[in-house]
């Protein structure tokens, strides 16, 4: 029997409940597909940060022989802004070289998306985001008098960094539907042709692969007008937060959404894109839809491809079934959505 390692953080908020339930089902598709997985808690979080607990290099350096990471969120009102974030996310995606953000945007029913006419059919994409470079979690420098302060904080690209993320997307365009988008600003932002010069020398490799590229304003209008018109958009760290949080939005809501942070052929590390929601936390309410889809991505980098379908196939019958209400906090409660998904794995009903 194939064993995982896995490092689970349940974080802050509602974190630690739609990780429990998303666990849950990682249960189910263990039994189900004969692979097993061992299972070691952190107790990381903004919490903890406020007790003393800071989260250094030294910390992450061990998790290296880990297979994947499962996190649930982080995220305190009384922790200092962003410096937890700080710390554990940031601390995660540039100590372990994480340079691929993955987010699938899934209309998993016609009822959740805002979009006037539009069905599963038409909202059903994927971001490729930078997860290492750009201006993210960089040194901030101040200088200037009271009242008169200058503040600067560099944006960094490089030719590798650019390249490698390029070559991912197209890599996974070429498993879809061969369509690649670049997302990007360089117009105004020229540093950011480096992106327009990784499409051309990268997409010489992929020519089976219809290319476009757009500036980020005109893509944000796009992704709300049509949709359809996108199968893989590859874009900077900085814009992929920004789109992918739209397309959450397109597709629902901020608890549809499934992140990973990926290197390919190392540990990775999985986790909803949504916060850590302090005032859901402790009432069973919050949506696991978002947790249990990170399991799917992680399962799909673990080489569990089998489960990783059976696991996405029950979350879309679950909602087919009307067994899933919605994927907002109150839409069900937090643990009767799992366990009607790990049913549905169990039992092979997807």
């Amino acid at each position: 029997m194939k064993t995982h390692r896995l490092a689970v953080i349940g974080g802050d908020g509602i974190g630690p409940e739609v990780t429990s339930a998303a666990l849950s089902v990682l249960d189910a598709a263990e039994r189900r597909f004969g692979f097993h997985t061992e299972r070691t808690a952190l107790e990381w979080s903004a919490e903890g940060y406020l007790r003393g607990l800071k989260v250094t290099a030294e910390m992450i350096e061990p998790l290296r022989s880990y297979d994947a990471i499962l996190l649930g969120a982080i995220g305190h009102p009384d922790a200092p802004r962003g410096q937890p974030e700080h710390d554990i996310i940031f601390g995660l995606r540039r100590g372990l070289d994480l340079y691929v953000n993955l987010r699938p945007i899934v209309l998993y029913h016609d009822s959740l998306t805002p979009l006037r006419g539009r069905t599963t059919k038409d909202i059903d994409l994927t971001i490729v985001r930078e997860n290492t470079e750009d201006v993210y979690g960089r040194p901030v420098e101040r200088s200037g008098p009271p009242g008169d302060e200058t503040v600067k904080s560099e944006m960094i690209f490089t030719r590798r960094g650019t390249e490698r993320i390029v070559r991912y997307a197209f890599e996974l365009a070429r498993r879809r539907r061969k369509k690649l988008t670049l997302v990007d600003k360089s117009n105004a932002l020229r540093l950011q042709e480096i992106y327009r010069e990784a499409l051309a020398a990268v997409g010489a490799e992929f020519p089976d692969v219809e290319t476009d590229a757009m500036y980020v304003d005109a893509a944000c209008m796009w992704l709300v007008l049509h949709p359809e018109r996108f199968d893989v958009i590859v874009t900077t760290n900085l814009f992929g937060d920004i789109v992918s949080d739209l397309g959450a939005a397109v597709a629902g809501g901020l608890g549809s959404g499934a992140s990973g942070n990926i290197h390919p052929g190392r540990v990775s590390v999985f986790e909803p894109i949504h916060g850590s929601a302090p005032k859901y936390a402790g009432q069973g309410v919050a949506s696991p839809v978002g947790a249990i889809g990170a399991v799917a991505l992680m399962l799909e980098h673990l080489g569990q491809a089998d489960a990783a379908r059976a696991v996405d196939g029950a979350l879309r019958e679950g909602f087919r079934a009307d067994r899933i209400k919605g994927v907002d906090a109150g839409s069900g409660r937090t643990m009767d959505v799992a366990y009607a998904v790990a049913r549905s794995v169990r039992e092979g009903a997807a």
